[in-house]
């Protein structure tokens, strides 16, 4: 029998491939404000986390969101990313 093919994607923060569902999707809403796609199925072009807080840490120093979203994004909005993370 066939194996099923397992998406993988790239975490920005530790740069390893993981499963795509062990991974949180961020993407750019309506007002170009990135939030947590906790479906995995809303439009637009998204990037990937691990659930480890160092590497939303990492990614915020490297500014790799920045970067993957071509938008400059401010502390404020990190906040909210980390408080929506810790929910998560």
């Amino acid at each position: 029998m066939k194996q099923k093919k397992i998406p993988m994607r790239k975490c920005i923060g530790c740069d390893e491939m993981y499963p795509k569902k062990e991974l949180i999707r961020i993407l750019l809403d309506e007002e170009n404000r990135p939030v947590i796609d906790k479906t995995g199925k809303l439009n637009g072009r998204g990037c990937y986390l691990c659930n480890k807080p160092e590497c939303l840490e990492r990614a915020i120093k490297t500014k790799a969101i920045n970067r993957s979203m071509h938008v400059n994004i401010g502390p404020e909005v990190y906040e909210e990313l980390k408080r929506s993370l810790s929910d998560a």
